[in-house]
């Protein structure tokens, strides 16, 4: 299999590079990596070197270019079918691409309210009506997934697969802003923390914020990348 570069933003802020980047890590599957500091002067000149749409994530292999999450884990999807990135029963498939979906898209207001920021500690700041109710939405496809999943194991569908990718981001926002979970949604989060990849992003955020100057994420900040 040729080699595989993904391309990422800061693993304290980005939060669309983490989803690809655990995603990769947690199936074995090897690639070099360049990150690229967000939010600096010269990030947009450094990203338009390899991203089409100038954001983060953008995986490149042999000749092809996949930039945005999904894109690129359905591309994965494709290369390694062998991996089961997907649950493999067909209905439960459908169900995880219908959520994975409505996270690409949606909770729009917990995004822009409680950005992804590892290394922060934010209880409660961020919190409005609409961010509640896009928290409950959130914790409501985990409880019911969590539910009916419980036998195969503790991740949403029982085995890690791209959903819990896809909402990885999510429980580090609920971790750094002190979000209240009944104790379904903790134990997931809790599991998926410890996730080895997880572990490994964590740390490394931590030692970048040694490295690069740090970025307020105010409320007025667009879509993150």
């Amino acid at each position: 299999m040729s080699q595989f570069t993904l391309v990422i933003g800061n693993k304290n802020y980005s939060s669309w590079s983490l989803r690809p980047w655990l995603l990769m890590k947690q199936f074995g599957i090897e690639f070099n990596e360049i990150c690229i500091p967000l939010y600096q002067p010269e990030t947009q000149s450094k990203l338009s070197q390899y991203s089409p749409s100038g954001k983060v994530p953008v995986l490149i292999h042999e000749k092809q270019t996949i930039w945005d999450s999904l894109a690129i884990c359905e591309y994965l999807v494709e290369t390694f079918p062998n991996l089961n990135l997907y649950p493999q029963d067909k209905n439960a498939r459908a169900l995880a691409r219908s959520i994975n979906a409505e996270m690409h898209s949606g909770f729009q207001h917990l995004r822009q309210n409680m950005p992804m920021n590892c290394c922060a500690v934010l209880p409660g700041k961020g919190m409005t009506p609409d961010v509640q109710k896009d928290i409950e939405r959130i914790t409501n496809i985990w409880r019911q997934l969590r539910e009916q999943f419980s036998k195969e194991g503790n991740m949403l569908f029982g085995k890690f697969t791209i959903a819990d990718a896809m909402y990885a981001p999510v429980i580090l926002r609920f971790k750094t802003y002190g979000v209240q979970l009944n104790s379904i949604c903790q134990d997931y989060s809790e599991a998926v923390l410890e996730l080895p990849g997880m572990q490994q992003w964590l740390e490394a955020a931590k030692n970048e914020q040694e490295t690069i100057p740090a970025f307020e994420l105010g409320d007025n900040h667009p879509r993150p990348i």
